[in-house]
């Protein structure tokens, strides 16, 4: 062999190696959402809970930004998520309430643009894993909305083993891939998804990729992992259900992000984490197990334990670590921040929420929302809805209020429990507050 063909072979290998750095800085983040279904708002070590197991979602707050004032756009299920994938209001998305469960019920309009949709245009491979409860017809289901490709159930529980939906007879086999109904029979649904969510990692090494994980956990049926069960068994029920199905859901959290681990792509994705609103106390979650702290309500309530929820992001070596962060965040703020964090583009369709890249770096950024509105439930004629603007916060027709409560005023800074109705000593403010909420609604008609 020549020196010259030697010379000619280095530098053939010198080139290909510069060739693959630059490859490496110039291509994008992959992003893995995760959303937790039903998780109460404190209900994680790192946001007080002193009862629970959480060590992988800990580890991820501890290198990540966890925020404290982080809220959901809706108290239940289906306007939480159109909300977190459109960047819009329920209401504009099209969302306002829970939508049907049953195959052909009709759920977010097409017409919504989705964040999986900019990402598939900005070259990311899409994915949605888990629940979807977004609609039940060819045309709304994950994969007429942007993605790639879907595993999961369609409406808005199964049981994890079954795969069946059981609380609206008849009952009915709920499990699709790609819009086609698969079988699993007796394979435990959480370690399905885990299994679903890295073959698509492996599958798709050589572009990003956007991964959304609407996890089932630790929404009804409580069907925790047995060695949890045990672990849990002195805590009084149904604490205990409750904690075990947690700390399952943690587990699965902990065996993905292992495996970006293994496979060398952590610091090359943004990982997100939240609930999607408060914890049940429905009958079908024995009455509750969730807890809310400091916070009134629940699950389907505009106080502040409806719609404040754990919500963490993690990107190592890009965004800072183990940091925390009290300004005022919404899931709406998710897309327009994964956009501008990946370069892709928010479109042309309006978006009521704003990047929080800059809240995300530093504590003393200003928070996007001087203003922020919720409306759920009660119909047109009595909706329950709520306003916040700085640190006032109005809840009208709130859940589980007395008469003298139904319109409901607090100021969250100088208390949280929203256990002191400041409205009679404060109608000038109250009047205020419903003049923005009026003109919120109008802003929300086509």
């Amino acid at each position: 062999m020549s020196i010259a063909f030697k010379i000619w072979q280095l530098a053939g290998l010198l080139l290909a190696l510069t060739l693959a750095q630059i490859s490496a800085a110039d291509r994008r983040p992959n992003v893995l959402f995760i959303l937790a279904d039903d998780l109460g708002s404190i209900d994680l070590n790192c946001y007080g809970a002193t009862d629970l197991a959480t060590p992988n979602l800990d580890a991820l707050a501890a290198v990540g930004v966890r925020f404290t004032q982080f809220y959901a756009a809706a108290p239940v299920c289906s306007p939480s998520r159109a909300a977190l994938l459109t960047g819009r209001f329920p209401q504009r998305a099209g969302v306002p309430g829970n939508v049907s469960s049953q195959k052909g019920g009709t759920g977010m309009p097409t017409s919504q643009v989705t964040i999986a949709e900019r990402m598939k245009i900005a070259g990311y491979a899409t994915a949605h894993i888990g629940k979807w409860h977004l609609g039940y017809t060819p045309e709304s289901m994950p994969n007429g909305q942007g993605f790639d490709y879907s595993f999961g159930h369609m409406g808005g529980c199964i049981d994890n083993y079954s795969h069946f939906f059981y609380w609206n007879g008849p009952n009915r086999h709920d499990l699709h891939r790609n819009g086609e109904e698969v079988y699993y029979a007796g394979k435990y649904f959480p370690d399905l998804m885990v299994d679903e969510v890295n073959t698509f990692v492996d599958r798709n090494k050589d572009k990003p990729w956007f991964i959304y994980w609407a996890i089932n956990l630790p929404h009804y049926p409580y069907q925790g992992d047995e060695k949890w069960l045990k672990h849990y068994a002195d805590l009084p029920y149904p604490r205990n259900l409750y904690a075990a199905f947690v700390s399952s859901l943690d587990e699965r959290v902990g065996r993905v992000l292992n495996h970006l681990d293994e496979q060398g792509l952590r610091d090359d994705t943004i990982v997100i984490f939240q609930s999607d609103h408060g914890h049940s106390t429905e009958e079908r979650a024995h009455f509750g197990g969730g807890n809310s702290g400091p916070y009134r309500g629940e699950k389907f309530s505009l106080f502040e334990g409806g719609i404040r929820v754990p919500a963490i992001i993690s990107w190592p070596g890009s965004i800072p670590q183990g940091e925390v962060r009290d300004q005022l965040v919404t899931e709406c703020d998710w897309f327009p921040t994964i956009t501008e964090l990946t370069g892709a583009t928010n479109g042309e369709q309006r978006r009521d929420g704003h990047s929080i890249a800059k809240v995300i770096q530093s504590n003393s950024a200003a928070s996007p929302h001087q203003t922020f509105h919720w409306q759920s439930g009660g119909g047109k004629n009595n909706p329950q809805w709520a306003v916040r603007d700085g640190d006032w916060k109005l809840v009208v027709n709130g859940q589980n209020t007395k008469p003298d409560e139904k319109i409901f005023l607090s100021n969250l800074a100088e208390s949280v429990s929203e256990t002191e109705n400041q409205a009679n000593a404060n109608p000038e403010l109250v009047q205020r507050l419903t003049k923005l909420h009026e003109e919120w609604l109008n802003d929300l008609e086509p």
